[in-house]
C-alpha cells in the first residue's frame, strides 16, 4: 500500500463530524499519485484532522491506498518527485502469539496495572508467559465509588484514588492518545487497535488527537483485564509490593529473588526472578524502599503550577472565530508555551476542553490538581494546567525538607545522604529530593484550603495584581469538593510564580481572551511527570540490580497513557525474548 498525507477536502454545513468524503478522496489520491481513479483498489483513512484557520474548514486526510496491480506501487513511488511525501505504508509488528512449550515456572510479574502495566501484562499473556499483576489499588468500578466519595465528601482512600487503582491515573483523565514519541515499531497503532477491541470509539484510530474520556475508559480497561485472564494472566488487586528481595552473588552483583506483598492485610513472599515496574509517578512509597536497597535513582526534571479554567465557549471563539459550534469542530483545544525572561518555560498541559478539574490527591494532607472529561466534552469550561519547568537544582536539600516529606528517621538519614552527596546525581541532588518538593508544595495548597481537601483558588485578575481573591466571577471552578479564594502564589516556587506571572498576558496576547480577568486559577499541579528515573539499561533492566524492568511513566521513561502503553509493549518484548518466547 502507499500512504498519501495532506489531502485536503473541504467540509461543508451540514456535513457529519465522522463523514468520509471517499469519492473527493479517491479524486485527490489518485491525482497526487499521477494514476486514474479506477486504478485504485481500496483507500483506508489512516488520519484526519481539522483545518479552521481560515474561512473555510477543511478535512486534512491521510490514506492508505492500494492499486489493483501491487507491482505497480514501486512504479508509482519511482515517477514521484524527489521532495515528495508519498512512500510506501510501513509495515506493523504482527502480535506476539504463544510459542511451543509451557509457561516459565517462575512466572514473570508486573508490579502497577496502569497503562504500561496493561500493555506489558497484555502482550506477556499473548506470548503465553502467564503474568501475575500486583495493584494495590482497586478495580475500576469500587476505585470509582472512592473517587466519588472523595470528590462529593472529601474522604479521601489512600490505595483508591485517582492515582492508584484498575488503570492508573489515565483512566481519569481527558484519556488522551497521541504522542510526539519516536515509535519506530509503530506500537501505538496497536496500542489503539487494542483500545477499539476494547470498546474505545473506532475513531481514535484516525483522528489527529484522539481521546477516549473517563466514563469510556472504565469500560476499556475491564474489557482489557479479562483478555489478559483469559489469556492466562493473573490480576491481583489490593496487593501492595512492600519490599524487594535481593541475592548478593559473589561477585558482587545482586539478583532479584522475590516480593514481599502485603496482600489485602496478608504478607506473604512471592518468589520472582524477573519483575516489571510499572507502578506510576505517584507511587512514592515504592520509590523510597527502592531507593533504600541501592537502586540507581537519580532526580529528573519535571513541572509544576496550577489548573486553569475558561468559559470553554471563549476557548472555541478564540481558536475558530465564525466556525466555533461547527458539529466537526466539538470542543476547542489549545497549546501554549512562553520563554519566560527569568530562564523559566511556562506551558499548557493535559488540556481538557470542556471538562472539570478533578481532585488528584493520593495522600493524606495533601491537594493535587488534575484535568479529566468524558468523551463529549460538554461541560461549560476548558480546564489546562499551566505548569513551569523545574530541575533538580531547585529541588530541596535541606534536612526540614527531608523530615517533612518521610519523616523523621528516614528524613533525616535522606538528608545526610544529600549533605554528603551519596546516592546523587552529577548535580549533587538527592534522588528523592523532587518527591520532597512535591510534598510540601502538597501540604501547603492543603493548608490554604483550610485543611479539607478543597483547593486553593484566585482569580486571574488578582494573581496578577498580587492580590488574594475574595470571591469568583462569572467562571465558576468545577473543582469539588470545592475551591477556596485565596493567594496562590506563597505556595508556589519564586521562580515559577514569576513566570507564571509573565506568562499569563503572553497567552491573552496568542490566544484571544486567555487573560480573562475571571479566569480560575486553582493550585496545585504537582504530578506532570515522574520527579526522578530509575535508571535502566539497553536491556531495560536496573543498571545494577537484574530481574527488574523500570518503564512506564513511574520510571520516568514516558509521559501519557499512549507513551506509557508503547513503553509496556517493549519491556514485554524485551522479558518475552528472555524468557524464551520468538515471534
Amino acid at each position: 500500500m502507499l500512504r498519501i498525507p495532506e489531502l485536503r477536502v473541504p467540509l461543508e454545513q451540514p456535513a457529519a463530524p465522522s463523514s468520509t468524503p471517499t469519492n473527493a478522496l479517491l479524486a485527490l489520491a489518485a491525482h497526487a499519485l499521477g494514476i486514474d481513479a479506477s486504478d485504485i483498489a481500496a483507500l483506508e483513512v489512516f488520519r484526519r484532522s481539522v483545518d479552521a484557520r481560515s474561512s473555510r474548514i477543511w478535512m486534512v486526510y491521510t490514506v492508505d491506498v492500494a492499486l489493483a496491480d501491487a507491482n505497480d506501487e514501486s512504479i508509482v513511488l519511482g515517477r514521484l518527485p524527489p521532495h515528495s511525501k508519498i512512500a510506501a505504508t510501513p509495515p506493523l509488528p504482527p502480535l506476539p502469539s504463544r510459542t511451543a512449550g509451557q509457561a516459565p515456572a517462575v512466572r514473570p510479574v508486573i508490579v502497577g496495572f496502569g497503562p504500561c502495566g496493561m500493555f506489558a501484562a497484555l502482550w506477556l499473556a499473548r506470548m503465553g508467559l502467564c503474568p501475575i499483576v500486583l495493584e494495590q489499588g482497586k478495580a475500576v468500578r469500587e476505585r470509582t465509588q472512592d473517587a466519588w466519595a472523595f470528590w462529593r465528601k472529601g474522604t479521601l482512600h489512600p490505595l483508591s484514588n485517582i492515582q492508584f487503582g484498575e488503570g492508573g491515573a489515565g483512566t481519569f483523565s481527558d484519556g488522551k492518545l497521541y504522542s510526539q514519541i519516536r515509535d519506530p515499531q509503530h506500537l501505538g497503532r496497536l496500542v489503539l487497535a487494542d483500545l477499539v477491541a476494547a470498546g474505545a470509539p473506532p475513531d481514535i484510530l484516525v483522528d489527529a488527537h484522539p481521546h477516549i474520556g473517563t466514563f469510556r475508559l472504565v469500560k476499556v480497561v475491564q474489557s482489557l483485564r479479562a483478555r489478559i485472564v483469559e489469556l492466562g494472566g493473573e490480576v491481583r488487586f489490593g496487593h501492595r509490593v512492600d519490599d524487594i528481595e535481593l541475592e548478593s552473588l559473589p561477585n558482587g552483583s545482586r539478583l532479584l529473588r522475590g516480593l514481599r506483598v502485603d496482600g489485602e492485610g496478608a504478607p506473604y513472599f512471592l518468589r520472582c526472578d524477573h519483575a516489571i515496574l510499572a507502578t506510576g509517578h505517584s507511587a512514592r512509597t515504592t520509590y523510597a524502599m527502592l531507593h533504600d536497597h541501592g537502586l540507581r535513582l537519580e532526580a529528573k526534571a519535571f513541572s509544576v503550577g496550577v489548573r486553569i479554567e475558561h468559559p470553554q465557549h471563549l476557548i472555541d471563539r478564540a481558536r475558530w472565530g465564525h466556525h466555533a459550534g461547527h458539529p466537526a469542530l466539538g470542543a476547542a483545544e489549545y497549546r501554549l508555551v512562553h520563554h519566560a525572561s527569568n530562564g523559566r518555560t511556562v506551558y499548557s498541559f493535559c488540556m481538557c476542553p470542556g471538562g472539570t478539574v478533578v481532585a488528584a490527591a493520593s495522600e493524606p494532607g495533601g491537594v493535587v490538581t488534575n484535568g479529566m472529561s468524558q468523551y463529549s466534552r460538554q461541560e461549560r469550561n476548558a480546564n489546562a494546567a499551566l505548569v513551569v519547568g523545574i530541575d533538580p537544582g531547585d529541588f530541596p536539600q535541606d534536612r526540614s525538607a527531608f523530615v517533612h516529606a518521610f519523616g523523621e528517621m528516614a528524613g533525616e538519614r535522606y538528608a545526610q545522604q544529600a549533605l554528603h552527596g551519596r546516592l546523587g546525581d552529577a548535580r549533587g541532588a538527592h534522588p528523592l529530593s523532587g518527591i520532597a518538593l512535591q510534598r510540601r508544595m502538597e501540604a501547603d495548597a492543603f493548608a490554604l484550603g483550610a485543611s479539607s481537601y478543597e483547593a486553593p483558588g484566585q482569580l486571574l485578575c488578582d494573581y496578577l495584581a498580587g492580590k488574594a481573591s475574595t470571591g469568583f466571577g462569572d467562571v465558576l471552578p468545577s473543582y469539588r469538593p470545592g475551591v477556596r479564594p485565596t493567594n496562590l502564589e506563597p505556595i508556589l516556587p519564586p521562580a515559577v510564580a514569576t513566570a507564571l506571572r509573565e506568562a499569563l498576558p503572553a497567552f491573552g496576547r496568542k490566544l484571544r481572551g486567555f487573560d480573562l480577568p475571571d479566569a480560575v486559577l486553582t493550585g496545585v499541579e504537582t504530578r506532570t511527570s515522574a520527579p526522578l528515573r530509575i535508571v535502566r539499561g539497553a536491556d531495560f533492566q536496573s543498571v545494577n540490580v537484574p530481574g527488574l524492568y523500570p518503564g512506564g511513566e513511574g520510571a520516568g521513561y514516558a509521559g501519557g497513557i499512549l507513551s506509557a502503553a508503547i513503553d509496556g509493549i517493549a519491556l514485554a518484548q524485551v522479558l518475552g525474548a528472555r524468557l524464551g518466547w520468538q515471534a
